[in-house]
């Protein structure tokens, strides 16, 4: 082939290749891996081994590394979230739930099996404090301007405040059974409690407990929507989704979600993603429209994280966005940037209170729910 000829077949399969896709990652917690999900072909495209048993994962506060606990392995690995390639493995302690303060300075990390919580310095992965706190130290919520630490306890329906600066436990509060999910949300903690159908509002200084929504039974966790507007909680018994409205707390639309869905992320356009525990899928939903897809993963599908890739988007609101992580930064206005700048100034979605039935082609509308 003359020189021509190659240099044009070249220019030609250059444009015409396809641009780089975000990269879905799904923590596999029966199965001992984690994979990586091209969300442009909506196909697992590798398997990434594990030591033993991944459940949460959180970006550090550079943006550089993808941390993943293995709490059945007492190890830390840190991906690169751009290829996924492993850059390092770090012995710790039973890492189940894991977080960076809003500073970056500390690591905080819930060792559901071993009734500890243990506080580390971000950068050096160095122990500064360990807190032994029966039963179930579950998740993790800040405080926005980084003093305390929040802990969910499942095992005694408590929930721990642990201050920072001291580095001690100020106060313990009952909110329910089985106390799951927890995010700061606007001066309050919205708890999902997975012994009752609800989530529960905690007043941090009070320590006044109040009713928030009503989503099913095994009422999990709770994440933000990047746009600020919207709070997505999950039902894993009852198996659903529902929509809540960021500033009121009410329910706006509730997604029938066959599979227990459980952890959630979000796409550099909104739409989100959701494991699937029970049956080994990755939810890709449109929530404005219903339109939904699955993506076969590994067993016991927990945490997800999604990295945008695609040319002329800002990745940093991966990082920097409320819930894009997982689930616990601070949320109060909607964020100047972000979704809501790639999305333009308009309503996210209509408000209508409806089902969605997303195990199903075509989406039904019935009667508001409460």
């Amino acid at each position: 082939m003359p020189a021509m000829w190659r240099a044009l077949f070249f220019v030609i399969a250059f444009w015409a290749a396809p641009a780089r896709a975000d990269l879905a990652y799904v923590l596999n917690s029966a199965d001992a891996t984690i994979s990586v999900v091209d969300t442009a072909t909506r196909a697992e495209i590798r398997r990434i081994p594990v030591l033993r048993e991944v459940h949460h994962l959180v970006v550090t506060p550079d943006g550089r590394s993808l941390v993943v606990g293995d709490s059945g392995g007492n190890e830390l690995i840190f991906l690169d979230p751009e290829s996924g390639a492993v850059q390092r493995r770090e012995r710790i302690s039973n890492p189940y739930h894991l977080e960076y303060s809003p500073d970056g300075r500390y690591l905080v990390v819930a060792s559901l099996r071993r009734d500890q919580v243990d506080i580390y310095e971000a950068a050096s992965l160095t122990l500064l404090q360990r807190f032994r706190q029966p039963d179930k130290p579950s998740h993790v919520a800040f405080s926005p301007d980084s003093r305390w630490a929040f802990v969910t306890l499942q095992g005694s329906g408590q929930v721990a405040a642990v201050d920072l600066e001291a580095r001690q436990t100020a106060w313990v509060q009952d909110v329910g059974p089985e106390p799951a999910g927890i995010i700061w949300h606007r001066g309050r903690l919205i708890v999902g409690l997975m012994g009752r159908e609800d989530f529960v509002a905690l007043d941090p200084t009070t320590r006044e407990v109040r009713p928030a929504f009503r989503v099913g039974r095994g009422a999990h966790t709770i994440f933000p929507a990047p746009n600020g507007r919207t709070l997505y909680a999950t039902s894993r018994v009852e198996s659903r989704i529902a929509e809540v409205d960021a500033e009121t707390l009410e329910v706006r639309r509730i997604f029938e979600i066959a599979g227990g869905p459980d952890c959630i992320a979000f796409d550099s356009e909104g739409r989100l993603y959701a494991t699937l525990r029970w049956t080994g899928r990755l939810l890709v939903l449109d929530t404005a429209t219903g339109e939904h897809a699955q993506i076969r993963v590994g067993r016991s599908p927990h945490g997800v994280f999604v990295m945008p890739r695609r040319p002329g988007l800002d990745a940093a609101f991966a990082f920097q966005s409320p819930g894009a992580q997982s689930g616990t930064r601070p949320m109060g206005a909607p964020p100047p940037r972000g979704l809501a700048a790639l999305q333009g100034t308009g309503p996210a979605v209509t408000v209508t209170p409806v089902r969605v039935e997303a195990g199903s082609p075509t989406s039904r509308l019935r009667a508001p729910w409460r």
